[in-house]
Order: C-alpha cells, then sequence, then structure tokens
C-alpha cells in the first residue's frame, strides 16, 4: 500500500480522537463505527466516505471486532505504523480500565444484596439486546435457502457438542462450494461435521477444575489469543466461544458469571470484546485481567498490519466473498445457540421473564440506546431485591 505524507501532530491527533471515542463510544460496533464516520471523514476530513467504506469492508474479511479494526486501520491511516498500534490502544484501554475497576467491584462486593439485585435486573435485559442483535443481523445474514439451511445445521451442531471452531470453518466452505456447483463435496463436508459432532458427544468429557485459584495464565493467556485469532461475525458471537471455553471446557466460570460479565462488557464504552478484562481479573486477578485483554486484541493488530496490502485483491476473489457469508451465517447461528443456553440462567421467574420481554419491544419500537435501557434494568432488579426479597 503506497504510503501518504503524515501531517504535523498526526500521532497525537489520532491518539486525542480514539481515546475520546473510546470513553464515549456506547451502543455497539455499528454505533461505534457510526462515530468514527462522523469523526474523521466529516469533522476532520481524513479520508472520504468511499474510502471509509473500503477500510469497512477490509475489517468484514478479518476476524476480531470490528470497530476496533476500523480504529486501528484509520491510525495507521492518519498516521503510520505508530498510528496502528496509537488508534487501537486509545479505543481499547478506557472500557479495559473502567472493566477491570467493575471486575475489582465484582468479586470484592458481588455477594452484597444491592450487587446481585443490580444483575438480577440487567442479565434479562442483555439477553434481550442480544435478541435484537441477532434479528437485525439475520435479516441481512440470512439471505435465501442456502443460508437458512446452514444456519439450521450450525444450531444443531452446537447443541450437538461440536467444536465451534468446526461450525465456523464448515459454513465458511459449504457455501462457496454449493454456490459453486459442488453440492456434492458440501454433502460430505456436512456428514464429516457431523460425525465430528458425534465423536464429541460419545468422548468423555474431560475434567473441568473449579475453582478460579487452578487458573493457568498460560492457558488463559493462549486461549484468549485463539479467541482473538478466529472469531468472525458481531462482538455477541464471542459469547458462543467464551461458554464453550470457560463454562465448559475449563470449568473456570458458571453460566452466571458469564452473563456477568457481559453484562458488565455491554455497559460500559468501548469494545465488547473487553469481556476478556472481566473474565480475566474473575479467574486470575490483575495479571489475569492484563494478559486476557492483549491476548484477545493482539490478533487484530497483527491482522490489520497484514491485510492492508493484501485484502483488496482477497475481495475481488470469487470465492472470497461467498466463504465470508459462510462464516457470518455459522456465527449468527452459534450466537443464537448460546444465547439460548444463557437465557436460562437470565431468565429464571415471571418477573425476569417481563423484563426481557419489555426489552425486546423497547429496542425494536424506540430504538433506545441498551446502555440505559440496562441501567434500567439494574435498577429495576436493585429495586425488587431490596423492597420484595426476590
Amino acid at each position: 500500500m503506497k504510503s501518504e505524507p503524515r501531517p504535523p501532530g498526526a500521532l497525537r491527533e489520532v491518539a486525542a480522537v480514539f481515546l475520546k471515542l473510546g470513553v464515549i463510544g456506547f451502543g455497539g460496533p455499528a454505533a461505534h463505527i457510526a462515530l468514527m464516520r462522523d469523526e474523521v471523514v466529516k469533522r476532520r476530513r481524513w479520508l472520504s466516505d468511499e474510502a471509509f467504506m473500503d477500510l469497512l469492508g477490509m475489517t468484514n474479511l478479518i476476524p476480531g471486532p470490528n470497530s476496533t479494526e476500523m480504529a486501528i486501520h484509520l491510525g495507521a491511516r492518519r498516521a503510520g505504523p505508530a498510528g496502528l498500534i496509537v488508534g487501537g490502544a486509545c479505543f481499547i484501554v478506557p472500557a479495559m480500565l473502567l472493566v477491570l475497576a467493575l471486575a475489582w467491584a465484582y468479586v470484592t462486593h458481588g455477594t452484597r444484596p444491592e450487587a446481585t439485585g443490580l444483575l438480577y435486573g440487567i442479565q434479562p435485559v442483555v439477553i434481550a439486546v442480544v435478541v435484537q442483535a441477532m434479528w437485525n443481523l439475520g435479516r441481512t445474514t440470512v439471505r435465501g435457502p442456502l443460508s437458512a439451511a446452514v444456519a439450521v445445521a450450525v444450531i444443531i451442531g452446537y447443541f450437538a457438542g461440536v467444536n465451534e471452531l468446526v461450525l465456523l470453518f464448515g459454513g465458511a466452505a459449504v457455501v462457496p462450494l454449493v454456490q459453486h456447483g459442488r453440492a456434492r463435496a458440501a454433502l460430505g463436508l456436512y456428514g464429516l461435521v457431523s460425525a465430528v459432532g458425534t465423536a464429541a458427544v460419545a468422548a468423555p468429557a474431560a475434567p473441568a477444575t473449579s475453582a478460579a485459584a487452578s487458573a493457568s495464565l498460560t492457558t488463559l493467556f493462549l486461549t484468549f489469543l485463539k479467541i482473538g485469532s478466529v472469531l468472525y461475525g458481531s462482538g455477541y458471537v464471542l459469547l458462543a466461544f467464551l461458554r464453550n471455553d470457560f463454562v465448559s471446557r475449563l470449568g473456570w466460570l458458571s453460566d452466571r458469571q458469564l452473563l456477568d460479565a457481559v453484562s458488565v462488557g455491554q455497559f460500559t464504552p468501548g469494545p465488547v470484546f473487553t469481556t476478556a478484562t472481566f473474565i480475566g481479573y474473575v479467574v486470575a486477578g490483575w495479571a489475569g485481567a492484563l494478559l486476557a485483554t492483549v491476548a484477545i486484541f493482539l490478533p487484530s493488530f497483527v491482522f490489520v498490519a497484514l491485510s492492508r496490502p493484501l485484502v483488496p485483491r482477497l475481495r475481488a476473489s470469487p470465492w472470497t466473498a461467498p466463504a465470508l457469508d459462510g462464516v457470518n451465517v455459522a456465527a449468527l447461528a452459534l450466537m443464537a445457540g448460546v444465547t439460548v443456553t444463557l437465557a436460562r440462567a437470565a431468565i429464571v421467574d415471571p418477573f425476569t421473564a417481563i423484563l426481557a420481554v419489555a426489552a425486546v419491544l423497547l429496542l425494536v419500537r424506540v430504538r433506545i440506546n441498551s446502555a440505559w435501557l440496562i441501567a434500567a434494568g439494574g435498577a429495576l432488579g436493585l429495586a425488587a431485591r431490596l423492597v420484595f426479597g426476590r
């Protein structure tokens, strides 16, 4: 990619812009990207709308959180290799520090009635936020019988115990094979995925460690590094990976603790991937929080740096677009499967069921900011616990 002259003070400008966006960036990836466009295209004129959309297209072809990768891309565009690091880090750090403080409070005071009341009301609202996100994503992701069939197959595979990576890469392979007239090869691949799923169910489960003290920092780092390296789709798809690794495989978290972590990631500004900071602190303290954060975001910096000169050529390939479609459909289906599982832990009585339904209706009809809705859910949950002892 051809280098461009850097204006004086470009690196300081990148740091200021993305620190600001990291502090005010509520509302999820779509809101983050809208804020970035307003800041760097309309106000500061770093680049044109067309160039901005090209960068956004690049982020869809590589794993990782799209809004964070946009911050990395835009920082590199404005201030070169140093801007690549500064833009991404400044967007991540404010959320990471806030989540770290909340994780400390959760571990220190999480069993107090006030804390449990807040989480009692927040958790069903988070489920509603995820459901609304799935609905919006599904309208653009599931486009015809083929993608619908892949989604159904992935959901079945998820509940059969198939590893989420097998399901993601299976979706990436099946869609282009079918679209290029190789349906027999696609059916063979589905058979392979089914066989892997059967083996996964038949195999004895690995013993899970129950105490957070037994968490290995190396395992923690490598697990989050793997997640950051392979996760496509919305940040909400992170739920499927987190549950498979930290609840089912390692046994370091319960479903309720995972929901608490996701609730904090939803309530705070910046990338949803800072959920990793919370989980890292819960299972391994300050060192775990920092290692988890570095591990989950590190692949995004590497992928952006490597893809800047390569992605334009990848986009021209007739196999790339349908493969990406397949990954996105599989990611959405994984998100649906894990939401069903987590809803069982969040919606435990009529009060939480009413909260969840009301939150979905408000999100669909009023388009309220999810952060305010989560805050309201926490307030109602706290009131219910304190007044009625629920």
